[in-house]
């Protein structure tokens, strides 16, 4: 006889396979080793003995796959063994921690930082430890579940505004004494910037805080607004930054930066940091030495915009319908979830990989590819990724790029 736990399991399983909503891990395998110049090659990896060309990944800047980073992790591991050993607040803060978070303040211009394993932790302890059932949050209406998740275990108010809308912001806190208002840099879904600078003048006006989720656009367009225009010290605009190490950066871990005020206070109060062993200092370390790298080498963002430039312009040309993002990522709704996986699917086919999003990481009905660029990327496989969008979208209902800015200036 089943127990009341495995058929609610059973049944909840069957209902997300016949909404095409059912997640299931796959198991990848990398296409070469280090030692033979794939980091200079465009990012593949090798599932059930396919290689396929991968345009999923965030590993933006492609230092995931950088033999001087790996030299970085060897030698972290080497000197300061391969864990952390226990909690911050016990004995697993070190001076690995410590050289990080220095360098993360020195780059931003915030006075203190403190490490989280990763960027899902850092966003809830910050909600959670930060406020309460007194205070009103305003947030952008596409903010990460992490953030969404975090407010809810805090028992604040939450007050969200239009995507991207000032107008919409403003009402807010005119109408509200709020705590905070809450953005992305860049949207993990839609990679479209916030207007940084205008949000930040409004909170300076309402004696509001602005915390950025800056992992999709740290290393890469640092406080950057939504004309891509960046600046060098966050912490002019910004009161509270979390900032992620495995996008840009390519490798593991989290930081919140913000005042000494604050970090002490999180230090003191935010669970997920006192009860959780550290990162490892041999990922501090390299998470320091990927910092110091993406700052060496300029012109990798150089690359990535070029490429990011180059996949739009073939798909225009293609008629392929994206969102009108200028970063690495680039969606295409396609709006129906089995659909959506159904040209994914034929995409493999041809060897590509792209991510098939769904409902709930989405909105129902605005299920999409989400394709990702990367300054590892090489031309060629740019334009056979855009080649075979083209070729699979004409299997399907998908409006045309006209008939898509049509209904979007309706919207």
């Amino acid at each position: 006889m089943s127990s009341l736990l495995e058929t609610k399991i059973s049944a909840r399983q069957q209902a997300l396979r016949e909404q095409g909503l059912l997640r299931q891990r796959k198991v990848m395998s990398i296409e070469h080793s280090l030692d033979t110049n794939a980091s200079t090659s465009s990012p593949r990896f090798v599932f059930e003995g396919r290689t396929y060309s991968n345009f999923s990944s965030n590993d933006y800047l492609g230092l995931s796959r950088v033999p001087e980073l790996a030299d970085a992790l060897h030698l972290g591991a080497q000197t300061y063994g391969v864990g952390s050993g226990a909690s911050p607040l016990v004995t697993g803060y070190s001076e690995a921690h410590f050289a990080l978070e220095r360098q993360l303040c020195s780059l931003t211009g915030h006075e203190a930082a403190l490490l989280f394993c990763s960027g899902f932790g850092a966003n809830t302890a910050l909600m959670k430890t930060l406020f309460d059932q007194q205070d009103t949050v305003i947030a952008d209406k596409l903010v990460h579940a992490s953030i969404i998740d975090g407010l809810q275990d805090s028992g604040a108010q939450l007050k969200r505004f239009l995507h991207n809308s000032l107008e919409s912001a403003e009402r807010l806190l005119v109408r509200h004494q709020a705590s905070a208002l809450i953005t992305e840099s860049v949207f993990s879904m839609d990679g479209d910037c916030a207007p940084i600078t205008d949000l930040s003048a409004l909170c300076r006006q309402h004696h509001t805080w602005l915390i950025v989720d800056d992992a999709h656009g740290f290393a890469m367009l640092n406080a950057a607004d939504a004309n891509g225009n960046a600046h060098a010290k966050a912490a002019k605009l910004i009161d509270v930054q979390v900032v992620t190490f495995g996008k840009a950066l390519g490798c593991q871990g989290a930081a919140i930066l913000g005042s000494q005020a604050l970090i002490d206070f999180l230090v003191s109060n935010a669970r997920e940091y006192i009860y959780s062993t550290a990162l490892s200092p041999a990922n501090a370390a390299l998470a320091l030495a990927a910092v110091q790298y993406s700052m060496a080498h300029p012109e990798l963002q150089q690359k990535l915009r070029a490429n990011i430039a180059l996949f739009k312009r073939l798909c225009l040309d293609a008629n392929v319908p994206l969102l009108n993002s200028d970063t690495a990522i680039q969606p295409l709704i396609i709006g129906d979830a089995q659909q959506t996986l159904q040209v994914a699917d034929e995409l493999k086919i041809a060897g590509i990989w792209v991510g098939a999003i769904r409902p709930p990481t989405v909105p129902v009905g605005s299920a999409r590819l989400r394709i990702t660029l990367t300054a590892a990327h090489s031309a060629e496989d740019i334009a056979a990724c855009a080649a075979q969008l083209a070729q699979v979208l004409k299997h399907v209902n998908i409006p045309r790029v006209s008939e898509r800015r049509a209904e979007d200036e309706y919207r």
